[in-house]
């Protein structure tokens, strides 16, 4: 067929007797379309041109439009934990795992934006009862990092006195790097990950001596006496110069 995408002639030599690969080249190309023109605007017209196949047929495989997304962010979430999960095994120091989960989540994050985005983004499409499985997910996927700071706190390793908060902020800022990260920029990911790795944990294990030294409360700055005898002199006047 003439005028097709690289995209299209890939989903058409994937899709065949076989119903598996058939639903696989369906979620790629509901992810191509959700990330592109969002869940809402995309139609079940557009999807099934995408793969090379009749609207109704789209229906052996996929209920309804919302199905699909179900089964994308479900399938998301579910790889995401299970990955993290398995990259954690066997790892029991604190600082280690907090490592081991902040570098997970960057690079999982930074080559699956479209999943993220759609996974972040269109969980307010979900019904009720949808969005309750994959809410459940990633409680799941947090209380991993949570579990990791209540135990470094207890440890002494982390200065973390509110864990769920922590793991919230954490989660929020490496999460983050969606935004604005492309391939090929200035800094390669393993670099990323490493800056942002040493944020997570000069956050989670306090200000070393140096930064204690300089660090102050709010509140004893704001009670600094405002006139501390070293206030700058006023300029003198500039002498007036006789006109020619």
């Amino acid at each position: 067929m003439a005028g097709r995408t690289k995209f299209q002639k890939a989903m058409a030599r994937t899709i065949g007797s076989n119903g598996a690969r058939t639903a696989e080249a369906i979620r790629q190309a509901g992810v191509k379309l959700i990330y592109k023109h969002g869940y809402e605007a995309m139609s079940l017209r557009q999807l099934a041109a995408e793969v090379g196949l009749q609207s109704g047929s789209l229906y052996k495989y996929f209920e309804n439009k919302q199905n699909l997304l179900f089964d994308i962010v479900r399938d998301h979430m579910e790889d995401l934990l299970g990955k993290a999960e398995a990259d954690l095994a066997g790892i029991t120091d604190p600082l280690a795992r907090l490592k081991t989960f902040s570098a997970f989540h960057l690079r999982y994050h930074m080559t699956r934006m479209a999943h993220v985005f759609i996974a972040n983004m269109e969980i307010r499409s979900l019904e009720d009862e949808h969005r309750a499985v994959v809410v459940a997910l990633r409680r799941r996927y947090e209380g991993l990092l949570e579990e990791i700071l209540r135990q470094g706190a207890e440890d002494g390793v982390f200065q973390v006195s509110e864990p769920k908060v922590a793991t919230y902020a954490i989660i929020s800022m490496l999460t983050g790097i969606c935004m604005w990260y492309r391939p090929g920029g200035r800094l390669s990911q393993d670099e990323l990950v490493e800056i942002y790795t040493g944020l997570v944990v000069d956050g989670a294990t306090g200000p070393g001596p140096a930064t204690a030294a300089r660090a102050k409360p709010l509140e004893a700055v704001a009670a600094q006496p405002r006139d501390s005898g070293t206030r700058a002199k006023p300029r003198a006047a500039r002498p007036k110069t006789a006109r020619a």
